[in-house]
């Protein structure tokens, strides 16, 4: 028995040291990310007497406050606030409230110190996002409140604005009714993606689809020759519609591989202005 707890010992002292962190280090590590992620505010950021941060998901932001004044914290018009954590409740009041009415309703957090010379903590969570702030109190000078700009959803309105831009837009410009050549035949398979028309303005050729084609993949387009050669022809997407330079007289959407479907499109030389 003996034997055996003498070579156990052996070999636990043959294993190499573990090394643990020091706790001074991680904590110096912490203190030093926290400051990195810590907002300050700046004189070029206020509005009249708001200060505005531009909102980044994970900083902390800095607000001062003083004993007898109350700092107004907006959020976003429209947020809906979910909770409010504070770490030290018992010297700190924090309550909110609500401005506007309807889109323009904003949530309004309301903070104050009951002295000078304290530090807490403070989480804000909505339906859209946490905001983290670190509140601090003066004996001198406070914030009369804080707001926040949001980048990242002003670059998406941006962006929605831009694609309704284009789906409103005229698939063409100075096209003339009277010039337009209807004279298309559709066949072949019928998915949900089946073009509903396909006409020329003896220039260009344009191919209508049903309004599901902007919510799945998009069919390619195929010249087809009298000989049965096949072409992959350029075209651009506009909304719902194809169109191509060029007038096509025999052409194909095919889709899928196994199971593949086809459309064909074929022009027909019976005078412009047909249905």
């Amino acid at each position: 028995m003996k034997k055996l707890c003498f070579i156990a010992a052996s070999l636990l002292a043959a294993q190499p040291a573990l090394a643990l962190p020091s706790t001074g280090s991680a904590v110096l590590q912490v203190s030093s990310a926290m400051r990195a992620a810590t907002v300050e505010p700046a004189r070029q950021g206020y509005v009249n007497a708001l200060q505005v941060y531009a909102f980044s998901d994970g900083a902390i932001y800095q607000v001062y406050t003083a004993p007898g004044s109350i700092t107004d914290i907006a959020l976003q018009p429209g947020e809906a606030l979910i909770a409010v954590a504070s770490g030290d409740t018992v010297r700190w009041v924090i309550g909110d409230t609500t401005s506007g009415t309807a889109e323009t309703k904003r949530v309004h957090i309301l903070a104050k110190p009951i002295s000078a010379g304290l530090s807490t903590t403070l989480v804000i969570t909505t339906d859209r996002r946490a905001y983290h702030l670190r509140l601090s109190s003066t004996a001198i000078s406070t914030m009369a409140g804080i707001r926040w700009s949001y980048p990242q959803d002003e670059l998406l309105a941006l962006k929605r604005a831009a694609v309704a831009a284009e789906a409103a837009a005229p698939i063409a410009t100075g096209l003339q009714i009277d010039q337009l050549n209807f004279n298309y035949a559709i066949s072949g398979d019928k998915p949900n993606w089946r073009p509903l028309r396909a006409f020329d303005d003896g220039r260009q050729t344009y191919i209508e689809f049903p309004a599901s084609l902007g919510t799945g993949d998009a069919p390619p387009l195929f010249a087809t020759g009298a000989d049965g050669s096949v072409e992959l022809v350029n075209y651009r997407q506009r909304g719902r519609f194809y169109i191509v330079d060029r007038i096509l007289d025999r052409a194909e959407l095919r889709f899928g591989l196994r199971k593949q479907q086809i459309v064909r499109i074929s022009r027909y030389a019976d005078g412009r202005g047909g249905a």
